[in-house]
Order: structure tokens, then sequence, then C-alpha cells
């Protein structure tokens, strides 16, 4: 599985050690020092995955995957970063990426990790919606719109919110079962993969930044409703 990445990172000895441990994978990689180079380097290239350091001169890694998030929703992301609050960490979802590996981490671990977001990117192209549903382009959430042509959630009033790639996937996922149960492992293997590493609070925090942009009130969600011990229900009628 070769592909093309574009490391960012401003610590020369941990760049030169990812650069040596993805090309033993076989992949080509093209480096940052910074994130202004990081984006001035994007749009040379077609790359297959990024990976971003969080604390860097010039422009962090929220700040690069913020603009590469304006011009491209697909190419998988994933975050370098020493901070171990969970709240750095929704940051970075919110902001779009992918996954992200904590500071010290193992070769072993990060290859798997990329590894594992090549696939799913793959296998994402190859097909979007769930279990062969053609969903329209746009398609109604509670009293919310989806258009997947836009990335966008039209809400009453005609206001818009952007959509992640992977919050739209997501909400894809419900469209296609609506009033089915879904697991929690069931959505993960549907929008992240089935060779996903990271954990269920993941997609918890990716359903509760969906929650945000479609429902009345998130804190009391009438449309993705929480199944206690099993996972996650998309309400159609009235109820919603």
């Amino acid at each position: 599985m070769n592909a093309r990445i574009l490391v960012a990172e401003d610590d020369a000895n941990i760049r030169q050690g990812l650069v040596a441990a993805l090309e033993s994978e076989g992949h080509e990689v093209v480096t940052a020092s910074d994130g202004a180079q990081a984006l001035k380097l994007y749009p040379q290239h077609k790359y297959d995955l990024v990976v971003l350091d969080v604390m860097m001169p010039r422009l962090s890694g929220y700040d690069v995957c913020r603009e590469l998030r304006k011009t491209d929703s697909a190419v998988p992301i994933l975050f370098l970063t020493a901070k171990g609050e969970e709240l750095d960490k929704v940051v970075g979802l919110r902001l779009g990426a992918d996954d992200y590996v904590a500071k010290p981490f193992g070769l072993q671990e990060l290859l798997a990790r990329v590894e594992a977001l090549l696939r799913r990117s793959r296998l994402s192209a190859r097909g979007k919606a769930e279990a062969g549903v053609e969903l329209p382009p746009v398609f109604t959430m509670g009293a919310a719109s989806v258009d997947r042509r836009r990335f966008v959630v039209v809400l009453p009033g005609r206001r818009e919110l952007s959509l992640t790639a992977r919050e739209l996937r997501l909400a894809e996922v419900f469209a296609a079962h609506p009033g089915e149960v879904l697991t929690r492992d069931a959505l993960l293997n549907a929008v992240w993969g089935v060779e996903y590493l990271g954990t269920t609070r993941t997609l918890d925090q990716h359903v509760a930044q969906l929650r945000k942009k479609l429902e009345p009130d998130p804190e009391i969600p009438v449309t993705i409703v929480t199944v206690h011990g099993v996972g996650y229900r998309f309400v159609t009628g009235p109820g919603a």
C-alpha cells in the first residue's frame, strides 16, 4: 500500500525518524519543518495522508488542518501531539482530523495507525453509502437538511453549518439505517473502517459534534439518540 505522505514536524530528529520509518514501509515522504511550509507544499502534489505536529512555529497543526479542510475534505489527517488533555483532542477532531498519536509514541503504533487510515480512505473512495443504500444528494435529519455535495447542514431559516468528512459519513450511515439501533462497533467499522485502532471515545466525540449541528438542543437530542450500553439510533418522524 505505497502512498505519498506529507509530514510536518519541526523537531528534526523526530522528522528524520518518521521519514525513515515510513520509507521503510515503501511510502514516499515529503517533509515540512513548520506549518507554513506544509501549506505551501500541499498543493504541489496529490497526497494520500498528512501527518501534522500540533505545536509548530509560524502555523500550528490546528491552523494547517483548518486550512486544508477548506479545500480538501477527504485526505486523512493524523495529529502528533504532546498534549494529553481531552480538550486538545476534541479541538483536533472538530477541525477535521481523523486520528491522533500522543508523544512519546512507538513507531509500530504510528505505522499501524497510518496503515489503518490509508485503508479506510481507499475503502471510503470505493463506496459512500452503507450496505448499498444510495442516498440522494440532499437528505433530511430532523429539522435539518444535509447537503452531501457541499458538506453542509442547512438549518431552518437557511442557516448553514459546515461538516467534516467524518461527520458527513456518520450522517450518511445514520440516514441509511433510519430507526435502527447501530452499535458503536458497527458505526466505527462503517465510518472509520474495520481496522481502526482507536477507542469508541472518538466516535462519541464525533456524534457530539454532529448533534451540535443537527439538534435544536444538543443536550437533549431527539434526532440521534443514545441507546445506553449499545450505541445510537437515528429517529425519524414527528418526534424528531
